[in-house]
């Protein structure tokens, strides 16, 4: 089931909220079918959001995932604090 988000929201808002909800990314098709907006559009946001710093591309296969910045970083803390204490233990 996709959860959908208000279409009042300010666009570039309803993207990081919906990339913060998804940590494992989103390709730009993903993000235009859950707000509604077109792909032009959000790939217009997108390239704002990459230009201020706070969200992540990275190119896997020929997909782009986008990432939150803040919520890639804590998903990488997590998991490097993680593996630290996985070594303490052995």
């Amino acid at each position: 089931m996709v959860k959908r988000y208000g279409k009042k929201a300010e666009p570039k808002n309803l993207i990081l909220s919906l990339l913060k909800d998804h940590p494992e990314g989103l390709t730009i098709q993903r993000l235009a079918k859950l707000t509604d907006m077109s792909r032009i559009t959000v790939t217009k946001y997108i390239h704002e959001l990459i230009g201020e710093g706070r969200i992540l591309e990275r190119k896997i296969g020929v997909a782009r995932l986008m990432f939150s910045k803040e919520r890639f970083l804590e998903v990488v803390r997590e998991e490097d604090i993680i593996k630290k204490l996985r070594r303490r233990l052995k």
